[in-house]
Order: structure tokens, then sequence, then C-alpha cells
């Protein structure tokens, strides 16, 4: 109430102080707020306003101003800004003349023809997508006229088309009755659905529209693809359209954020004067999200200017065209190459029923569809490493001298000797065997010798994100003796469908540490690949005592597969470790012996060391 007394009082003070040669009545005041009491669509925002009037109607003096005009914009300042909406205007119009919609009159068949062909561009393009621009929306009874007419030269052109680009960049005008009409086009005819709802302020009455379930001519469907483009000049009618289509995630909304109008202006005579009031009187309320448009303006699904919006919408057009082949072509990949067969078979079933089911029909770039597809893998498998990813080309192996190699080991490893005689060793990635076995004599010299001699050691894995597996062998058999060969792990490749023995290595660069001295290896939730089964290896063989987080769950080293003749690509896990009891540690991790959190491992481990070696030194 305080910020409307503030309003109407503030007018006429201004009134009285700042203009002194011409007189205008307070009851102007009084019953230009009425007028907006009593037909703005959103009457929650007017609290108070009626005592207000009350307080202004007390007023007898004056109000002096220049003239009607200047009057008039003083009152559209404070009525936009007490209710917080440039919608609400004040005009001074003494030669008012009333709009009256044009009737359009009869015509002969070949001037309706033009009349058509001029307010509704329409055009097939490449790919038999359909363009169709229509400037003002009409109403049930306008269509109704020329209905006939629409089918035939607009509306059965564009139903054999592919796809349809509805260009509502310059639609400022239209009747309501044509949201239900145009939207009706893109649903079924059963069930019947709700559209919108239209709150009426001077009848204070709600209309629900509905999908109507009969047309004149086919529908265009549910599933072919509908992008809308808008620009800032998008307003009124053709917003509720773009807006509900697009929360109906019906039509993908492409260009600029739309102007914010309103559904319903109306412009209302100011009692017996020549101002008027022009201000919304109805507003729509949408039944899924609850909110509007008006005022806010449709936020687009994808933000361009809007001279940008064509070819943004038929290049998510072509996308489109394009994913039931990539989603079947990755399912299929999937399905032959997965390491765990009937998990693959699975996936690829349910990822084609998410196709059938339109979950791909609102891609709007092949950014959205990787994620999209990524998320999808990783839910149906619960396989972080099934997912898509870049096609990176493998660098060619550098030419490194033997001074770089060894700059680049101490780089890469960390060493210490903590008390009691306690090794540390510390590597954040597995290489390839290949490239380990070249420079085996200048880790072994660099790094291996710090710690070799030491009474136990701890192996810090907590930051070690996986790499190749082919040095996990050689790696592990320094912790065991050479007189005996073990059976590390049995690796199943789903390509060529064969098992192998992954076993220790009877001969090794270097000093093994041997079987007998205590080993800890610290592990967090980013311990991954190969790390992971290095740790799953000494955890199951009894060897090590694994300190800290469950360890990331993911997989053996995935391989890049190229997914038809597109850009996409996929990364599919195509080697699991081989147990009686299901996965190993691929999608589980590999739990500690003793959880700590991940900055609490190493002076865990440290304290188990000292409590169990301190008394023996």
């Amino acid at each position: 109430m305080a910020k409307s007394v503030f309003l109407i009082a503030s007018l006429l003070v201004l009134g009285n102080v700042a203009f002194i040669h011409a007189a205008f009545s307070p009851t102007l005041v009084v019953d230009m707020v009425k007028v907006v009491i009593d037909n703005y669509c959103s009457p929650e925002k007017l609290q108070g306003m009626k005592e207000a009037i009350a307080a202004a109607s007390s007023n007898t003096e004056i109000l002096n101003i220049p003239d009607g005009e200047s009057l008039a914009g003083v009152l559209s300042a404070g009525m936009q800004t007490t209710i917080n909406d440039p919608r609400v205007k004040v005009s001074y119009e003494p030669n008012y003349a009333p709009v009256v919609a044009p009737v359009m009159p009869p015509l002969p068949p070949e001037q309706l023809v033009a009349v058509l062909q001029n307010s509704i561009k329409l055009d097939i393009l490449q790919g038999n997508v359909g363009y169709m621009r229509i400037d003002h929306i009409l109403g049930v009874a306008a269509a109704d006229k020329i209905g006939s007419l629409l089918v035939d030269l607009v509306w059965n052109k564009v139903l054999p088309t592919s796809a349809l680009i509805f260009d509502l960049r310059y639609t400022s005008s239209g009747d309501i009755t044509g949201i239900s009409y145009i939207i009706s086009y893109f649903t079924a005819a059963d069930p019947i659905i709700h559209i919108d709802s239209v709150f009426d302020r001077p009848s204070n009455t709600t209309t629900k529209l509905w999908s109507m379930p009969t047309l004149l001519g086919e529908r265009y469907g549910t599933t072919k693809p509908l992008v809308i483009l808008t620009s800032k000049n998008t307003k009124g009618i053709a917003e509720d359209v773009a807006y509900c289509l697009q929360n109906m995630k019906r039509g993908t909304v492409v260009g600029e954020k739309t102007a914010g109008g309103s559904v319903k202006l109306d412009q209302i005579k100011v009692g017996d004067t020549d101002f008027y009031v022009t201000l919304p009187t109805a507003k729509s309320i949408n039944p899924i999200t609850g909110s509007t448009w008006e005022l806010a303006g449709v936020t687009p699904d994808v933000e361009v200017n809007a001279e940008d919006a064509l070819a943004t919408a038929i290049k998510i057009v072509e996308l489109r065209a394009q994913v039931p082949a990539i989603i079947e072509g990755s399912a299929a990949l999937i399905s032959d190459n997965y390491a765990f067969e009937e998990v693959g078979v699975a996936v690829a079933a349910k990822l084609k029923g998410l196709l059938q089911n339109g979950n791909y029909s609102m891609v709007v770039s092949k950014k959205d569809l990787e994620e999209k597809l990524s998320a999808d893998l990783n839910t149906l498998s619960g396989d972080k490493s099934l997912k898509t990813t870049s096609n990176t080309p493998v660098l060619p192996p550098m030419d490194y001298t033997p001074e770089m190699y060894i700059e680049l080991i101490k780089v890469s490893f960390h060493t210490d000797i903590f008390e009691n005689n306690i090794g540390y060793l510390r590597f954040d990635m597995f290489g390839d065997f290949e490239e380990v076995k070249a420079i085996a004599q200048i880790i072994v010299e660099h790094v291996w010798s710090k710690v070799v001699n030491t009474d136990a050691m701890i192996i810090d894995l907590r930051n070690n994100l996986g790499g190749p597996t082919t040095a996990i062998g050689g790696f592990c058999s320094y912790f065991f003796d050479a007189n005996k060969q073990i059976v590390l792990d049995k690796l199943y490749d789903r390509q060529s469908g064969t098992t192998t023995e992954l076993q220790t290595l009877p001969e090794l660069t270097g000093t093994r540490y041997g079987s007998k001295k205590s080993l800890i290896i610290l592990t967090s939730g980013a311990t991954a690949g190969a790390a992971e089964e290095f740790v799953y290896i000494l955890k199951k063989l009894g060897r090590a005592m694994i300190v800290g987080e469950t360890t990331s769950g993911s997989s053996h080293p995935p391989k890049t597969f190229h997914v038809g003749e597109t850009d996409i690509f996929l990364s599919i896990p195509t080697v699991h470790s081989v147990t009686t009891t299901g996965p190993a540690w691929e999608g589980a991790g590999v739990a500690p012996h003793i959880p700590v959190s991940a900055s609490a491992a190493l002076e865990t481990a440290k304290g188990i060391f000292k409590k169990h070696l301190g008394g023996q030194n």
C-alpha cells in the first residue's frame, strides 16, 4: 500500500510543483488507477491501490500541467515504475479513433491466393526441409474462412517434408484462438492436450486452451523435427506458440529472446477524458511450467542472433537426420565389442529403445548429442569408460636423449625414505610396456634403486589415473620372488574371444623387492584404470595392504571406435578381468582394507608401519 500511496501522492505533487500553466482535475489520477485495478492482468501486484485511491480522492488541489501529452508521460513513468511493467502506458489522444479489426472482404479466388502468398512465405530447402514464415497468426474464424486454400496452397506442401523450420522472427500480431489451432497440427488427435491457460482480468475467468481433435488437413505429427525461429521482435501470440511448443518438448526454439509482450493488450478510456490506458488485461499461465513468457520473453534453446537463426536451424535439422544412424551404429559397436558381452547386448537394446521413444529427438548440436549419449551409456552400463570420445591422433614418439629421459623420470616419479627405513614411491600414470622396457635401466638407476633396499614400502597411487596395462605384469613381478611364476590375472578379450593369463616375469631389470617385505598401497576415488588393476592383483594375492578410498571403478584401457561415416567416436572397453564372482574391479572399484580419506591415507600408512616396525630397529 505504501508504494501505491507514494505513487499517487508523488504524481500530484509533481504536477503542482513542476507545471503552472494548465490544469487537470485530480480525479484523472483516481480514474486512471481504477482502470488499472479493474483490468490489469496481475491483481496481486496492485495491493494497496484501493487505499491509495481514497488518499488521492481527498486531495482537492488542482493538478497543474502544461499539456496532456506531458501529463501522460508522467503518469506512464509512474505507473510502470510502481507495477514494474513497461507494458502499461498512458496516452493523451484527443482525436482518438478506435481501431477496428479489419474484416476480410469477399475476394475472388485469384486475389485470395495472392493475399495468402504474400502473407505466408513457404519454401522447401535442401534435404526435404520445410520452411514456413508467418507474420500474423490467424484465429480459428479467419482460418476457417480460407481453410481450404490454406491447406491446398501451404499445408499440403509442408506435410511431405522431413522436418519443418517455423519462422516467427517477424510475427508481432495474432489472434488468441490461433494458439490451439497452430499447435494442434504438431500433436496427435488423441488424447487432447492442455496447451495453455489464459486468465482474463475484467471477467476474472480462466480459459483453458486444448489441442483440437479435428483439423482441416492432416497433422504434421509428433515426431518430425520442428524448429521455431524467434527474434526480439517476436511478440504476443507468437511468443505463446513458441513457449508452448518448447515446453511440450515438441519444438526447439532458436534465435533471440522474444519481446516479452502480452497475450492480450487493451486500450481503455479514462473516464470522460482524452486519456487512455493501454495495459495487459489477460495473461498466459503455462500448465507445464506454471509460469509465463510475458514480460520475461521466451528464452531460446539455442540463443543466436536473429540473422543467424535460420542457418543454425538447418544445422540442427541436418544433425537430427543423422541421429538414428549414429545411435544404431553405436548400439551395434557396443553389442559386438563391449568387454562384458551380456551387458553390451543389453545396453545396445536399451539404447535403441531410447531412440525409438524419442529421447534423442531434441538434440541441438554435436556436443549436445555426445553428452547425452555418454550420459545414457553410463546410466545403462554403469561403466564410466563407455562413452563418446574425441578422435585424438596418436602423437609420434619423441626422440629423447638419455639426459631428457632422466629429467622426465625425475618429474614423473617421487621417492622418499621415511622413519624406520620405510620407502615411499609415487607415480601418477602407468606407461606402455615397450616404452618402459626401453628406459627400464634408467628408471632402476634413478628411481627404483632409492627404495629397493628399504624394510617396507608405501606405493602412492592416490593420483594415478591409469594408462596402458601392458606394464602391469612387469611391475607386479618386482614384488614376488623369481623362483616361482605366479598367475596374476586372467584377461578376456571380447574382440578375439580369447582369454590370456597375466603372469610374473622370470627376468627383470634391477633387483626385486621380493614377496617378504611389507607393502602398503594408497588409493583414492581418483585411482583408475591400470592402477586399479595393479591394486586388484596385489590385494587378491594378499601381497599388499590397501589404505585409503575405494578406487574409481573404471575399466581396462578402452579402444576408440568410429561410428559409421559420422564424426562421432566411442570409447569402448574390450577387455576385462576374469573371475567366477562377476566383475573384478571394473565398474565397482577396489575397496581398501583400511578405509580412510585420501588425505589421511599416507599418515595412516606411516602409523601402521611405525607400530609394527618401530620396535624392530
